[in-house]
């Protein structure tokens, strides 16, 4: 990992003041002094800032209960961003592994692991997601065998894959899929000539959102929930 990076990820500080820092003869790397911000650094380096050794960063794994009215982006002119739910330093920085729209509630991931967010996002490795969808109109009678044989969306030609569907009320569904097309699940139903009023997500692989998180509380994955991202694997 680059010093500079090591260092902000560490400390909390922006690459800015560690370059201050570095040109001002405060960081050294195995009792050296060292300025080079590109320098790379491991594990088994000693790395000293202001006379205090720093320990190595560790990567960061959130579950935030998104609300309504946050947009799953790093930074957006328009709207509030999920990222300020967050009181931890570099917060700006984890990445969101697998993004809600706007008005969607629910489980929302963050990281700074970029791999393990890779085994969430990515389409390859096929990781169902759960969704509590509230509908306009009672759901035509032959939505499940519609959904599980996929479905054209508009502007598309290919279908899209099998999904699961429960139904909790006529206007109350619970949808699992495997992908994560545009705006896909609002798109499904409207193929079904209905509207989606309201969506929440509740599950990502075997990782439930915590019925003790309120809307726009966060806390630290356990390690077992970490895990099971990599264990999908066995069933793909």
């Amino acid at each position: 990992m680059r010093l500079d990076k090591y260092l902000a990820q560490t400390t909390g500080l922006s690459r800015k003041d560690v370059k201050k820092r570095l040109h001002a003869g405060l960081v050294k790397v195995n009792d050296q002094e060292e300025k080079d911000s590109g320098r790379h650094v491991s594990s088994e380096d000693v790395i000293i800032l202001d006379g205090e050794r720093l320990s190595e960063p560790r990567a960061r794994y959130l579950m935030l209960h998104k609300p309504d009215g946050y947009v799953c982006s790093n930074d957006d002119p328009t709207h509030v961003t999920a990222l300020t739910l967050i009181d931890l330093p570099a917060a700006e920085k984890l990445i969101i592994a697998g993004r809600l729209d706007l008005d969607t509630t629910g489980l929302l991931l963050l990281t700074d692991d970029g791999q393990w967010s890779h085994r969430i996002t990515s389409p390859r490795h096929k990781l169902p997601k759960r969704y509590r969808v509230f509908l306009d109109e009672p759901l035509c009678p032959d939505a499940e065998t519609l959904l599980q044989q996929g479905i054209i969306l508009r502007s598309e030609a290919k279908r899209t894959k099998p999904s699961q569907l429960q139904r909790i009320s006529d206007t109350e569904v619970l949808l699992t899929l495997t992908e994560g097309r545009y705006h896909q699940v609002k798109r499904m139903f409207a193929a079904l000539d209905n509207r989606v009023v309201a969506l929440h997500r509740e599950q990502i692989g075997e990782i439930v959102l915590d019925p003790e998180l309120a809307a726009g509380e966060y806390r630290d994955l356990t390690e077992e929930e970490i895990a099971s991202v990599f264990k999908e694997k066995d069933n793909t």
